[in-house]
């Protein structure tokens, strides 16, 4: 795999010479931009706003725009000369348990692997210090032109890097949960644990993209025939309101069993239990009641005699 950056990671005192590599990629299925017309290619150009020219990609600089509009030109050489530890060190500031990072924090992952023979001693202390300790590494970095967070953690017999949002880049969820107050029964609970136990757990490695499957065999039957797939017959419509979610889950409970060979049947859950309770309840002081109306249908029987 290509690097994409080289450098060192600072541990204390130590430091340990490593190359920085993508650890994911994307496997969508990308799109060109055409004229509807007649199917010419349709591309970007870079043009200058005062001349009207095209800028070749090695004239084009970086600056920065003030409220105004003013820009501001910032070479490369001024960003070199700042004085930033992190500019080729990926600096340790901690450790920490893993659960302490937020996962809304996490950006791209990244391996990181040792640069050279000297380096592999340090490399597999730093890994094995992170396996036993049970702990993350809080690191600060440089990358693309601006200072990072990241956390490194061992997968296998590597040292991963995955890039952290700053925490003042995180969102409040002010205004994201329902603001109707709503009460959620026990039975419902029941049944959306049920719903959770049934369908259990997976293996991730078997889960794919069924969209870039069905993308790929429409290019497929359009580059053979022309012809683009029949779209699929149409089903119920999803995303609308649920109006029983006790049925719903029930359903949902069931569909889960059949699918995985199970027994379909709904078992009766805890809160209809205690319901029943109390309609035994019911029928016992019903029973009571009787129970003392009888010395009045005594007398009555009585009476003929």
């Amino acid at each position: 795999m290509r690097s994409i950056w080289n450098g060192a990671i600072s541990f204390g005192l130590v430091s340990i010479p490593i190359k920085l590599v993508n650890a994911t990629e994307s496997r969508s299925v990308s799109f060109r931009q055409i004229h509807t017309e007649d199917g010419g290619r349709v591309r970007y150009k870079k043009v200058c706003e005062l001349d009207g020219q095209e800028v070749a990609a090695a004239e084009i600089g970086k600056a920065y725009e003030e409220a105004d509009g003013t820009m501001i030109p910032i070479t490369d050489e001024d960003l070199a000369a700042l004085p930033l530890p992190t500019a080729k060190t990926i600096e340790i500031v901690a450790f920490v348990p893993a659960g302490e990072i937020d996962p809304l924090q996490m950006e791209a992952a990244y391996y990181l692997s040792a640069n050279g023979v000297p380096a592999a001693k340090p490399y597999t202390l730093l890994r094995e210090a992170l396996k036993r300790s049970d702990k993350v590494a809080v690191a600060k970095f440089a990358l693309r032109g601006r200072e990072r967070l990241g956390m490194l953690r061992v997968v296998d017999d590597v040292i991963a890097m995955h890039g952290l949002l700053w925490p003042d880049e995180i969102r409040a969820p002010e205004g994201v949960a329902p603001e109707t107050p709503v009460t959620v029964r026990e039975a419902e609970l029941d049944l959306a644990d049920a719903l959770m136990a049934t369908l259990g757990e997976v293996d991730l490695d078997t889960l794919h993209d069924d969209y870039r499957t069905a993308v790929e065999e429409m290019i497929a039957a359009k580059a053979e025939g022309g012809e683009a797939v029949a779209p699929p017959a149409p089903g119920e419509e999803g995303g609308g309101q649920v109006i029983d979610l006790m049925a719903a889950l029930e359903n949902s409970v069931r569909a889960a069993k059949e699918a995985r060979g199970e027994d379909a049947e709904v078992t009766e859950l805890k809160p209809r239990a205690r319901a029943a309770k109390k309609t035994t309840a019911k029928k016992t002081a019903a029973k009571k009641t009787t129970a003392k109306k009888a010395p009045a249908k005594k007398t009555t029987r009585k009476r003929p005699a």
